[in-house]
């Protein structure tokens, strides 16, 4: 079993910047994968970033050169600048585990125009 926990998420501008964190605990040793989506209101749940083996990235075209994904031991990070309003939405943070994906609970980032 694996816990995911987020935070970092709030209220900002446009333009301006927010870093997630997401912290695991529980079978930390076989995650393999850690990533990012996000989920709009009305919208399916889309991936946004993911880090493999904490050096291979991958980011959606709608953010790449504003998202940076990165990963230290057992904690993952977004670092997101020049949020944009369609950036909006609840934020989560998944690990794959031996084939198996967990999730955390969520957090709420909100782009003001």
């Amino acid at each position: 079993q694996v816990q995911l926990v987020e935070s970092g998420g709030g209220l900002v501008q446009a333009g301006g910047s927010l870093t997630l964190s997401c912290t695991a605990s529980g079978r930390i040793f076989g995650i393999n994968s850690m990533a990012w989506y996000r989920q709009a209101p009305g919208k399916q749940r889309d991936l946004v970033a993911r880090i493999i083996s904490g050096t291979t990235m991958y980011y959606a075209d709608s953010v790449k050169g504003r998202f940076t994904i990165s990963r230290d031991n057992a904690k993952v990070y977004l670092q997101m600048n020049n949020l944009k309003p369609e950036d909006t939405a609840v934020y989560y943070c998944a690990a794959r585990h031996i084939g198996r994906d967990y999730w955390g609970q969520g957090t709420q980032v909100t782009v003001s125009s």
